[in-house]
């Protein structure tokens, strides 16, 4: 007899906006995993829920995974939540959910709270072609990479502290692409801010209360374009190669020059 893991979203600020379906399985899991006990703790008090909890984060997903796969085996039902939203999209989980899948043991995702949707369809930018990113990097190379890559419009998470240097480096880049920072979804304060990346970088020139999302919109270049630009990048790589240089250091020098993705250009050069 095999059991199953069962991964809930839970909301991201509002308490209300758990789904019945979820209280449905917290109530009848075995055991729920969760960053934080306490957090958890409080959400099922409020729906009299009563569960066994045990912890589940970042520090010993490794360790938890396991053990919590051989009760699966033994015919227990988990249930997998984060502090707020959906686990695995930041949030730990995926060695969870990757030790079920080589197990054979059954996964089953309840639709639910997503910070990243909820601020992408805020934001009054382009939904039909985007992309997460989790947390922007900090280094000027790196986030000229991550704005240049094709892939619609783009979200991300970001600390409220570095919320005023990152929309600087960003206006710095491109300072009339459109962006949103969606703060404190769902939550009594809850405020989205639309405009340039010039407009927006001045607006927040202090860092803000909560939490932040940012919601960037596609790069003023032509998908076209774009593309070329990729392409006359992988041209490069493999002209470097050819007179002699190794794989991964001219995928580094082109990157460098052209802000095409360094990953990106070392697989597709392969």
């Amino acid at each position: 007899m095999r059991g199953r893991l069962v991964v809930c979203p839970t909301p991201i600020g509002n308490l209300e906006d758990v789904t019945l379906r979820v209280l449905s399985a917290l109530r009848d899991a075995d055991v729920v995993a969760c960053e934080d006990t306490r957090r958890t703790g409080a959400l099922l008090a409020r729906y009299g829920v009563s569960a066994r909890l045990v912890s589940y984060h970042e520090h010993n997903e490794t360790r938890r995974a396991r053990e919590l796969v051989e009760r699966m085996r033994a015919g227990e039902t988990v249930a997998l939540v984060s502090d707020a939203g959906t686990p695995l999209v930041s949030d730990p989980g995926y060695v969870l959910v990757r030790e079920c899948v080589a197990a054979g043991i059954a996964v089953e995702v309840l639709p639910g709270p997503s910070a990243a949707l909820a601020a992408l369809v805020a934001s009054a930018l382009p939904a039909d072609r985007w992309r997460f990113v989790g947390f922007l990097p900090r280094k000027r190379g790196e986030l000229r990479s991550v704005l240049s890559e094709p892939g619609g419009t783009l979200v991300a998470f970001e600390s409220p502290r570095r919320v005023p240097a990152t929309l600087s480096l960003l206006a710095e880049i491109d300072p009339v692409r459109q962006v949103a920072v969606c703060r404190e979804l769902t939550k009594l304060h809850e405020e989205v801010v639309r405009g340039t990346l010039r407009e927006v970088a001045l607006r927040f020139a202090e860092p803000p209360k909560g939490e932040i999302t940012l919601v960037l919109a596609p790069s003023a270049r032509s998908r076209g374009s774009v593309e070329d630009d990729v392409e006359a990048a992988l041209r490069a790589v493999a002209q470097l190669v050819d007179a002699g240089l190794p794989r991964r250091r001219a995928a580094e020098i082109v990157s460098n020059l052209t802000g095409v993705a360094r990953n990106t250009l070392y697989r597709r050069t392969l």
